[in-house]
């Protein structure tokens, strides 16, 4: 009679699905929160061209430096404690709650997490500062503020979101 070694079984395990799942739910958490942190743009009476000037003069970071992608190095930067929020693979955030006003730092461990954030979040619209790695959602009237503070550029997720070409109706 020939002992086999039994061979470790691949595939997912209860520990692999529950760390997913607690990824998942951080993930949507987040996403569900973008249009709380967005409902008070209000930039509804500019022009499209007027929209275009804003976001071009944005774009200029007026920090000599553009902050590292990690939470608690850029609430330094800002002035804020951070209070972490999710803890996940994806992303990490931190809410900082100020006298002027919450805001809500998110980094990521690769810049094609951001990108795929980004474009989630572009549903909802808004403006966002967006960095190497990260990106903060805040009150439009913070965002420049937090910019001269961390760098980075104001992403009008609005002007994309308008400016994309939707179905054509018959």
């Amino acid at each position: 009679m020939s002992q086999q070694r039994q061979q470790p079984q691949r595939g997912r395990t209860g520990r692999t699905l529950v760390a997913r799942a607690v990824r998942g739910v951080a993930l949507a958490g987040g996403l569900a929160l973008l249009p709380l942190a967005t409902a008070c743009g209000g930039d509804t009476d500019k022009s499209a061209e007027d929209k275009a000037a804003e976001t071009s003069a944005m774009s200029a970071p007026s920090a000599g430096v553009v902050a590292p992608a990690k939470v608690e190095v850029i609430a330094d930067l800002t002035g804020c404690k951070v209070k972490i929020r999710t803890d996940a693979d994806e992303l990490r955030e931190g809410v900082c709650d100020t006298a002027d006003g919450d805001y809500l730092i998110t980094t990521f461990p690769a810049e094609k997490y951001k990108l795929t954030w980004l474009d989630s979040a572009s549903m909802y619209g808004g403006k966002y500062l967006v960095g190497p790695q990260w990106a903060i959602s805040a009150k439009p009237n913070m965002l420049e503020t937090l910019r001269t503070k961390v760098g980075g550029t104001i992403e009008d997720l609005d002007a994309a979101r308008t400016a994309a070409p939707g179905p054509k109706a018959s």
